[in-house]
C-alpha cells in the first residue's frame, strides 16, 4: 500500500536544503545509511541523541534568515570575451542586413508623402481603362492613375516582419554585448 508523501521541515531537511546536500552525503557525514537518514528526516523514526549531537555544528551554521546572496567568484575572461566578440560581430552583420529593408521603407515613405500632390496634379481618374490604340491621351491618363495606385507607401508586411525580426535580434545581441562589456570592465577593476 502506497504511503502519502509528507512535507518535512526537520532539522535534517533544513541542513540538506541550506547546504545543497543529498541524503547520501549527509548520511555519510553522520555515519548513517541513506535509508536511516531518510526515516529520521521524515519523522518515521526518532533521531538518536548521538546523531543529534553530530548534527549540532550544522544546526549552528543555519542562520535565522537564510542567506540568499550567491557568492560568485571573478569570471574567467576568455569565454566572456569570446561571447562579446560573437555578439558584436553578429549584431553588425544583422545591422548590415537591415539596410535594404530600411532603404525600401524610406522610399515607401517618400511615395506616401508625394502621392497626394501627384494625384492632385492629375485630372480625375477615368472609370474604366480606355483602349490603348484608339485614344492615347485618355489611356496615358488612366495609366498614370493606375501606376500611382501601385506605388508602395509602406514596407510590405512580409518584409516588415523580416525587418523587425532582424532588428530585434540585433538589439538583443547589442544589449548582451553591453552587459558583457560591463561585466568584463567590473572584473578588471
Amino acid at each position: 500500500m502506497a504511503r502519502n508523501a509528507r512535507f518535512s521541515d526537520s532539522l535534517l531537511q533544513r541542513v540538506r536544503r541550506y547546504f545543497g546536500l543529498s541524503q547520501h552525503e549527509l548520511a555519510m557525514w553522520l555515519g548513517l545509511t541513506q535509508p536511516q537518514l531518510s526515516r529520521y528526516e521524515s519523522g518515521d523514526r526518532y533521531m538518536p541523541m548521538e546523531v543529534a549531537q553530530q548534527l549540532e555544528p550544522w544546526r549552528e551554521l543555519l542562520p535565522a534568515e537564510p542567506l540568499t546572496t550567491p557568492a560568485y567568484g571573478p569570471p574567467q575572461r576568455g569565454p566572456l570575451e569570446a561571447r562579446l566578440r560573437y555578439c558584436q560581430h553578429h549584431a553588425r552583420r544583422l545591422r548590415w542586413q537591415l539596410r535594404p529593408f530600411e532603404a525600401q521603407a524610406v522610399l515607401a515613405a517618400r511615395w506616401a508623402a508625394a502621392l497626394p500632390t501627384l494625384r492632385a496634379s492629375l485630372p480625375p481618374a477615368p472609370a474604366a481603362e480606355p483602349a490603348a490604340g484608339t485614344d492615347w491621351p485618355a489611356w496615358h491618363h488612366w495609366f498614370r492613375h493606375r501606376w500611382l495606385a501601385l506605388r508602395p507607401t509602406t514596407l510590405p508586411a512580409d518584409l516588415s516582419a523580416q525587418y523587425h525580426l532582424l532588428r530585434l535580434q540585433a538589439e538583443a545581441l547589442e544589449t548582451e554585448a553591453a552587459a558583457l562589456d560591463q561585466l568584463l570592465t567590473a572584473a578588471a577593476g
